[in-house]
């Protein structure tokens, strides 16, 4: 924790040293707009921008020919970092990095790593396990819902420690899942969620980018459900009922990587970010009080035990 401080401090002292030669550029699979995990990247890239002076760009890649295709370009035009947000960006980095030996690839998500390729890894799970301990508490059906986009490692991981969370406050629950297939048809993802609430499903917990805010339509039009937000503090969407979110600091852990890259101090390797970084964390809504106090006491003993690394959840929990 005292690295990624003093890193952060670093890059807050070099926010007047506004130099074009730092460029850094990112790829998303999905829309910046979705209020989720890619526009929180747009969030991290602009931080990087505005921090450490770097001149930025930004594409929305559909496919992973356009995937190679933009990491070949960038590191044509000499960029020093590439991020490619996300799990299925790791491929192409490792097929177009040794190529542009010069610039750093890094993708969020995975375990690809190379001379001049890292991977960031969130251990979503973690607070995806407190999600799941809140959703138990307040279900008064017993049923539980999990929506995705499609069925990405980090995302089914997130969804198993839900569950397992879930079940350590009522071994009895039943959660429900699906996945959309996209995660951009807002229209499939409010179907899938009226679909679980006409079966009781009382809490959903969406990770589904922009699909997922059809999830927070069908709850606001629903009596009785409470949604889950994921990626970003997504809180303010539905606010009366957003029971919390599951939050990744993207903002936070770009600059923190972008400061290291810029300095030379960049070492390829799996980041790793966890409950005791800050970067991610359970976000409960603050309008709201419909989780009991010793039910918050509990969570945050929880939140204690992964922070101290005294709570590690089985392999199959993991990202």
């Amino acid at each position: 924790m005292t690295a990624l401080v003093a890193l952060a401090c670093a890059s807050a002292e070099n926010a007047t040293d506004r130099s074009t030669e730092f460029r850094v550029a990112l790829l998303t699979p999905g829309p910046v707009s979705d209020q989720s995990w890619n526009s929180a990247a747009y969030s991290g890239l602009e931080r990087i921008r505005d921090t450490l002076g770097a001149e930025i760009s930004h594409i929305q890649t559909r496919t992973p020919a356009e995937f190679e295709e933009n990491f070949r370009q960038y590191g044509a035009k000499g960029y020093a970092l590439v991020i490619g947000h996300g799990f299925e960006y790791q491929d192409a980095a490792q097929r177009v990095a040794p190529e542009y030996p010069k610039t750093t690839y890094v993708t969020t998500g995975g375990t690809g790593v190379g001379p001049n390729i890292a991977a960031l890894s969130f251990a979503f799970n973690e607070p995806s396990y407190l999600a799941g301990m809140a959703a138990a508490a307040v279900s008064k059906t017993g049923i539980l819902g999990t929506i995705g986009g499609t069925a990405l490692p980090p995302v089914a991981a997130s969804f198993t420690a839900f569950e397992a969370g879930a079940r350590a406050v009522r071994p009895d629950i039943k959660v429900l899942g699906a996945f959309i297939g996209n995660w951009d048809d807002a229209g499939a993802g409010k179907e899938q969620a009226l679909a679980q609430i006409a079966r009781r499903a009382d809490v959903i917990f969406q990770n589904a980018d922009a699909a997922g805010l059809g999830v927070f339509q069908a709850v606001r039009e629903s009596k009785g459900v409470w949604v889950i937000g994921a990626n970003a503090d997504q809180n303010a969407l539905a606010p009366s009922v957003t029971l919390g979110s599951v939050v990744i600091d993207l903002p936070l852990a770009f600059a923190l990587v972008a400061q290291e890259v810029r300095s030379g101090t960049f070492a390829p390797r799996v980041v790793r970010f966890d409950t005791a970084t800050g970067v991610v964390r359970w976000v409960p809504n603050p309008g709201i009080a419909v989780i009991s106090a010793s039910m918050l006491a509990r969570l945050d003993s929880t939140r204690i035990l992964f922070a101290e690394h005294r709570f590690l959840l089985p392999p199959g929990m993991m990202p």
